[in-house]
């Protein structure tokens, strides 16, 4: 399709989109670069009036955009894509300024193109799943009706597309409601929408950490799809229990990776380093506990280590190179920094890293040296729990049967890896990991195909592919007698 100005946006002023009119606030807020700390360009601070108005919008747009054949639905969708393309440079710049270099940046904004592309893609057809002589009886997906994604801020823009792209295919209108910290993103996706979409179908209000709430006490929103911490899925899916609204959660997680003895170092090693530190290690399913096998443990540390110290850290305005993040924001920043300070308090043995960049002047903004930490016990808190910063524990292990139930001691269940030569080895300890993607040979190898989700505390239902779709329908059977 060849490029055109008609989706050009102005990425200086920012508005919730109502009904697909902007609309300002009387109070506004600003967001924090996290490598600078310059303020962000404001934006609204929504109140109650304002969510009812979306939700009533939405409401109201429902059903004639249910109506709307799906292939129509579609083909708003690819109009909506190529929009995005065209605005590519000012989304990447707006990322890097949410917290990305802007490589990275570039990165996420080109996986938004392709989840949308691919999402849109999905059809659900019906399914016979009996027929006698006398009757057929089929199951059918039908839209639930207002949808309302709450988005986290590590990818702000990404994470909210794989909620928006099945919403809308699916017949629903949809309220983006983006983190206080990264909320400017998401109101340019908006705004971007209402030279597409009907009104009402696709809107977006930012806000304070009040927002949500108001979002999953009304009783006219149908479904709520929530990413985030595990502490605040659960008040969601509470929140949620007094109108029965459907909810899906993807919420924290605590991966294990481990490393048996036969793998190759050199094609092992870049692998892992990645996916433990990608994006800051500010990623759900990063690495973030790694078994290594006691036999190869002091090789693979030190290879792990040497290509930990070449990764080029940076943020928006590092355009050579860097690919790595800071942490986001100052709540983040914080706790990271606990974990940090329990290094010398507990006497943890790290084997690169250690400092908070920030506090020692090397760099401005909520920066860490990464740091892995060398054979921790498996009660230490970072073990335990899910820093969601740079920093890694390498714990040594010995035989298969010790080192998954090592793995599976967790709360947590969303990702998990095995990394081995021997594929049916690798195979045979994956099937008894207990989380809800598991990878062979790599970790966070996600595709809008496949649903995600995870087990225990780690979340309820899926996002993404043909189930992630279902999750934005209700299900219906359909029995029709052969004979009137």
């Amino acid at each position: 399709m060849a490029a055109t100005t008609d989706y050009k946006l102005d990425f200086t002023t920012f508005y919730n989109v109502i009904n697909n009119e902007l609309k300002s606030t009387p109070t506004t807020r600003t967001a924090t670069n996290p490598s600078t700390l310059a303020p962000l360009p404001a934006v609204p601070v929504s109140t109650q009036a304002d969510v009812d108005a979306a939700v009533s919008a939405a409401k109201a747009a429902f059903p004639a955009w249910s109506a709307t054949p799906i292939e129509e639905r579609a083909a708003l969708i690819n109009k909506f894509i190529d929009a995005i393309q065209e605005n590519f440079s000012e989304f990447t710049g707006l990322l890097a300024a949410e917290g990305k270099p802007p490589t990275a940046a570039g990165f996420e904004v080109q996986f938004t193109i392709m989840h949308l592309k691919a999402s849109v893609s999905l059809r659900l057809e019906e399914e016979v799943v009996e027929e006698t002589d006398e009757k057929i009886a089929k199951v059918r997906y039908t839209p639930l009706g207002v949808g309302v994604g709450i988005i986290p801020w590590n990818f702000p823009m990404l994470l909210g597309a794989g909620k928006l792209g099945p919403a809308l295919l699916a017949g629903n209108t949809f309220i983006w409601k983006p983190s206080p910290y990264t909320p400017n993103t998401a109101l340019k996706l908006a705004e971007l929408g209402t030279k597409i979409f009907p009104p009402g179908v696709f809107q977006a209000l930012s806000g304070e950490e009040d927002l949500g709430p108001m979002f999953t006490a009304h009783p006219d929103v149908r479904k709520i799809s929530f990413t985030g911490s595990t502490a605040t899925g659960k008040k969601v899916m509470a929140a949620c229990a007094s109108t029965l609204k459907r909810v899906t959660l993807e919420l924290g997680g605590n991966d294990a990776a481990i490393v048996c003895d036969d793998v190759d170092l050199d094609k092992v090693v870049p692998k892992v380093a990645l996916t433990a530190f990608n994006n800051g290690g500010q990623v759900c399913v990063d690495i973030k506990r790694l078994f290594v096998h006691e036999k190869i443990y002091d090789a693979f540390l030190a290879k792990l280590v040497e290509t930990v110290k070449t990764f080029k850290w940076g943020g928006s305005e590092d355009t050579e190179g860097a690919f790595f993040p800071p942490v986001q924001n100052q709540m983040q920043f914080e706790k990271v920094k606990d974990m940090f300070a329990q290094i010398e308090k507990q006497g943890w043995k790290t084997a690169t890293g250690g400092a908070v960049e920030a506090e020692a002047g090397d760099k401005k903004g909520y920066y860490f040296q990464p740091t892995i930490i060398d054979n921790p016990s498996d009660e230490s808190r970072i073990v335990q729990e899910e820093p969601f910063g740079p920093i890694l524990p390498v714990q040594k292990w010995s035989s298969e049967e010790e080192v998954l139930k090592r793995a599976n001691n967790t709360d947590m269940g969303l990702g998990a890896s095995v990394w081995s030569s021997d594929l049916d080895k690798a195979e045979r300890i994956a099937r008894k990991l207990e989380a809800g993607s598991v990878w062979i040979n790599n970790h966070q190898d996600l595709s809008p195909f496949v649903p995600f989700g995870g087990y225990k505390s780690s979340g309820i239902g899926h996002d993404w592919g043909i189930i992630g779709l279902k999750g934005w329908c209700n299900v219906q059977s359909l029995t029709i007698p052969k004979k009137a």
